[in-house]
């Protein structure tokens, strides 16, 4: 359980935070890093939902973004609890696969709705679509600093948990088309158009 009545503790103000462990880490630590990603790349999905929550036509998406919002914070949970190995005196909240499973079938639920695609996307086009390609960049950088960390000596990133990093973004990518009036209102990149 979770409880949150004071908000400022003054530890963090010499450059360190807590991971879950009760570990002390500086606040530019890579898994710091990695999951304070995580974080943002929540909030830019939290963005994006302010125009898929209020446009009907975006109902299914939005409820989509609130579940995967929801598994970012397990995503966070996840990377702020290394598994060193030792036995803690709680159960790790953990990626799990079934939660990959489950944005693999969003995906292509999204998907099946969309035209192939024959051109790269522009960034852009509805609000809830800018939105969603802002988020999507997020969580790269995100995955990008997991990789990193899972290749660190002495530091662990789970399978799930990578996986899951992964199929957000490419979710995202699918999600931000199916805004753009399920593809019909993308903006393509022409190759060299400006030259």
């Amino acid at each position: 359980m979770v409880i949150l009545n004071k908000i400022y503790t003054k530890t963090g103000d010499a450059g360190t935070t807590a991971l879950s462990t009760g570990e002390r880490r500086p606040k530019h630590d890579l898994r710091v890093s990695a999951y304070g990603t995580v974080d943002e790349a929540n909030a830019a999905i939290g963005l994006a939902r302010l125009y898929s929550g209020a446009d009907p036509d975006l109902a299914e998406l939005d409820a989509m973004l609130a579940r995967i919002q929801n598994d970012l914070f397990d995503l966070g949970a996840d990377l702020c609890t290394p598994d060193t190995g030792e036995k803690l005196e709680w159960e790790p909240l953990r990626i799990v696969d079934a939660q990959v499973d489950r944005l693999e079938g969003e995906i292509d639920r999204l998907n099946a709705d969309l035209t192939t695609l024959r051109s790269f996307v522009l960034p852009g086009g509805t609000p809830a679509a800018a939105h969603l390609h802002l988020a999507r960049t997020v969580i790269r950088r995100a995955e990008r600093l997991m990789v990193e960390l899972s290749m660190t000596p002495e530091e662990t990133v789970s399978e799930p948990a990578l996986k899951y990093a992964n199929r957000v973004s490419d979710f995202l990518f699918v999600a931000s088309r199916w805004a753009n009036g399920k593809g019909k209102d993308e903006v393509l990149w022409v190759a060299g158009q400006n030259r």
